[in-house]
Order: C-alpha cells, then sequence, then structure tokens
C-alpha cells in the first residue's frame, strides 16, 4: 500500500492506474478506523481494480464546541488495518493541504434543503463542512465510484445531491450500516461512552426498530410515531436531538404516496452523541 499526503502524489497514481484501464474505487474516512469502515473496502471491491481510502479529520465540519481537538486519531494502526485489507493507496493530507487559506476563509458549498435539517438543525454549518470536504476529495481522487455508509444516511443524502447537481462523473455506493451483536451501530463515537453507557447504548436501534414495525404494520400518525420515539430513549436516559420518519430519497416529510420511509434519530448519552437509523418499506 502506497501512502500519500499530498494531492499530487494522489493524482499521479490515480493517472497511472488509469493509463493501465484500472477502474479507482475510493472511500473516504476521518480514521479511527473499525469493522464498519472496513465493510465499506468490501462494498468497493465489487467496482474496481484499485482503491484508495483518505483520513482527514475536517476541521469545517466541526462546530466551536464539538469534540475535533479530541477526535481520535490512530494513523499507524489505520495505515495496518488499509494495508491488510487490500487498499492501494492512503491518503492522509493535513488541514493545510486541503485549506492553503485556512478552513475558516476557503469556499464552503451548500446543499439547499437538506444542509439545516434533522442534524443540520442541531450542528450549524456541519453539512457545508461535509459538502466542501467530499466534493474536493472527489476531485482530488476523481474515481470511478465512491463508498459511504447507510449509518449517516442524511450525509448520504446529501453527498448524492451534490454529485448530481455539480455533474460529477462518479457513481455513489452505499454501504450498510455494520453493528454489533447487540444492535449498536459501529461508530469511532462509541469510545466516549462508559460501560453503563455502552449497556444502554442498544436501546437506540430498538426504538428505531419499534418505530419502523408500526410502519410496515400500517400505521400512519407519524407524529405519534416520532413522539413515542423520543419518550422511549428520554426513558432510557438519552438526551434525543430529533426521532424523525422522512421518505428515503430526499428526506422530505411522507406524505399518503410515500412507500419508501426511513426512520432517523441522533441522541447523546454521557459524552457521546449517536446516530442511527432504519428503512422501511410500506
Amino acid at each position: 500500500m502506497r501512502r500519500a499526503t499530498s494531492i499530487a502524489e494522489v493524482r499521479a497514481a490515480v493517472r497511472d492506474w488509469r493509463r493501465g484501464g484500472e477502474r479507482v474505487v475510493f472511500v473516504p474516512t476521518m480514521g479511527n478506523l473499525h469493522a464498519g469502515h472496513m465493510s465499506l473496502l468490501e462494498a468497493a471491491r465489487a467496482h474496481g481494480e484499485r482503491f484508495i481510502a483518505s483520513i482527514f479529520v475536517n476541521p469545517m465540519q466541526f462546530g466551536p464546541n464539538e469534540d475535533f481537538a479530541h477526535y481520535p486519531r490512530t494513523p499507524e494502526r489505520d495505515a495496518h488495518m488499509l494495508r491488510d485489507a487490500g487498499c492501494d493507496l492512503m491518503f492522509s493530507p493535513d488541514v493545510a493541504e486541503m485549506y492553503p487559506r485556512g478552513a475558516e476563509d476557503s469556499t464552503r458549498l451548500e446543499v439547499p434543503g437538506l444542509s439545516d435539517i434533522l442534524c443540520g438543525e442541531f450542528r450549524p454549518g456541519h453539512f457545508q463542512g461535509v459538502a466542501t470536504v467530499v466534493c474536493k476529495l472527489l476531485h482530488i481522487v476523481e474515481p470511478d465510484a465512491a463508498v459511504f455508509g447507510e449509518k449517516d444516511f442524511q450525509q448520504l443524502t446529501v453527498i448524492r445531491r451534490l454529485v448530481t447537481d455539480l455533474c460529477m462523473p462518479v457513481h455513489i455506493i452505499a454501504a450498510p450500516t455494520v453493528r454489533d451483536a447487540d444492535g449498536l451501530a459501529m461508530s469511532s463515537r462509541n469510545q466516549y461512552l462508559s460501560a453503563a453507557e455502552r449497556a444502554r447504548a442498544p436501546a437506540l436501534q430498538r426504538a428505531l426498530a419499534a418505530a419502523a414495525r408500526r410502519l410496515a404494520g400500517g400505521e400512519r400518525d407519524y407524529a405519534a410515531i416520532e413522539r413515542d420515539g423520543l419518550r422511549t430513549l428520554e426513558a432510557e436516559g438519552f438526551r434525543p436531538d430529533y426521532f424523525a420518519i422522512k421518505c428515503a430519497e430526499e428526506l422530505a416529510p411522507p406524505g399518503p404516496d410515500s412507500h419508501h420511509l426511513v426512520v432517523l434519530t441522533a441522541a447523546h448519552l454521557g459524552k457521546a452523541r449517536l446516530i442511527d437509523n432504519v428503512q422501511v418499506r410500506v
């Protein structure tokens, strides 16, 4: 596996592979890798011959009171995991490489209608940062396909819209959420949980599953299902930001003709902010 820290190195490697007729698949991450990230590389295997993963903790998507400085960084362990998974190139730029003018003074992208709802309501500017860094990374790598996890369903939706609106020639692949045996979605932020909090954390997924069963069973009082989801999480010791039912395609409010829904939630438990979702066809 090659390791690159500069944009020029990545572009040179991609040029070489393309001259050989090889398809390039890209997996962007913020590092501190776990089995969920490795599943993204596994999903990539069906779509190309060469695989690039980026490791970059993006300051633009963190708010002033969030955990950018303390976000876990494990570059050497990440490199070993990527190498063992068959990654061809690990791109780990520093902030100056990605934002020569500094993140505060750089151009930002906005995806209207998707950036300020759900997590965007509680994390102002977050999805501007996500859209901006993903756009930059896709222009740097110019992959044939890029893989994103369904665990952050809103992020996936933002990226799909971004790619469509900017006419970017990249296929966005959605990889299913990877869960621990008790149902908790894998996340780097799970390590912020104490042992007692970790034992309670699977209640998040159970609340989503209960809502999905009600929808699949024919219930259509979306507001009542959302209220019950919030109450369930509060009773389990969470501090929920939201518990919402949306159309899966564009995260719009569901209507009488909506058949592909997603139930999404974000909730604080101790120092951790956990997100998860469940899709349901009705």
